[in-house]
């Protein structure tokens, strides 16, 4: 009875007070439907994101997408054949710290749902058959172990043997992997000597550069592209800006490593956008044929 008498009870804006309005079921909106722009700080619906190629509407930042997705993005439909997707990592140095790296392997296989940190296939980009290889910074930040080194090499080497254009699209902000110690800047060497043989094929080498792109994979076959292309505002280069920055005791411009500078300063050819990249790409291949 008081439960009912409370409930009856109006407010001064004819309202009902007390338990009536706690009594009401809030709905909640379901997580994990919108992003925030880190650049601008708006508000994406993630659908009309993916629809955008996850990038802002507003201000054009390219967010970070995983090699599968710019597969997908970069190839017609069903035309992909991955190539040495069964190749693991061992652990020569038997790596132990806060996580041990087989630890560290198989948290970031199953958070990815990759073997490594890098695909590599042939595929069809509107109607031209090529060599394409990404690195993906979700896993251990794309660096360059022996298996990610192994199979870029053999994507190389595929693509002399068949005289096809290559493209690599690298996302690495991890460079060389110390997990594995010398065996990982070994890789370095041996991808770079792998493109100097795939020259004598006369086909073209694309190197795209995303943000980030970093260290050892910088230091080698990121940087070795016939005509190199970066999306917009990529961090790209060897040591990051504040390692630079302590090492020089020096203050370095505001956009330092960004792709425009580099563009500016003659590293990179060209900025284009993810949405334009495919159209791009095969312009100049039918241009290089």
């Amino acid at each position: 009875m008081a439960i009912a008498e409370q409930d009856s009870k109006l407010n001064s804006n004819n309202t009902p007070t007390g338990s009536v309005t706690s009594g009401i079921r809030k709905k909640s909106v379901p997580a994990g439907l919108w992003t925030k722009c880190p650049s601008c700080e708006s508000v994406i619906f993630n659908k009309a994101l993916r629809d955008n190629l996850s990038v802002c509407h507003k201000c054009e930042y390219h967010f970070v997408v995983g090699a599968p997705e710019r597969i997908a993005q970069l190839l017609d439909p069903k035309t992909f054949v991955e190539f040495n997707a069964d190749l693991k990592t061992l652990d020569p140095l038997k790596f132990s710290g806060t996580k041990s790296y087989l630890e560290k392997l198989k948290q970031d296989r199953k958070r990815t749902g990759l073997q490594e940190a890098c695909i590599t296939g042939e595929g069809q980009m509107s109607g031209i058959s090529v060599a394409l290889g990404v690195t993906d910074s979700r896993f251990i930040m794309g660096s360059m172990g022996s298996v990610v080194g192994e199979k870029m090499t053999r994507l190389i080497e595929h693509a002399g043997e068949k005289k096809i254009p290559l493209i690599i699209v690298s996302g690495s902000g991890g460079g060389a992997r110390m997990y594995e110690g010398a065996l990982s800047l070994m890789q370095m060497a041996k991808t770079s000597l792998a493109l100097a043989r795939y020259r004598r094929s006369k086909q073209p080498y694309i190197s795209v550069l995303t943000n980030p792109t970093m260290g050892g994979v910088m230091a080698s076959f990121a940087s070795l592209g016939d005509i190199m292309i970066a999306e917009p505002r990529a961090l790209i280069g060897f040591a990051g800006p504040r390692v630079i920055e302590q090492t020089i005791r020096q203050k370095l411009p505001p956009d330092f490593q960004t792709s425009e500078f580099l563009m500016e300063h003659g590293m990179i050819d060209m900025v284009v956008s993810r949405g334009d990249l495919k159209d791009k790409l095969t312009m100049l291949f039918e241009y290089l044929r």
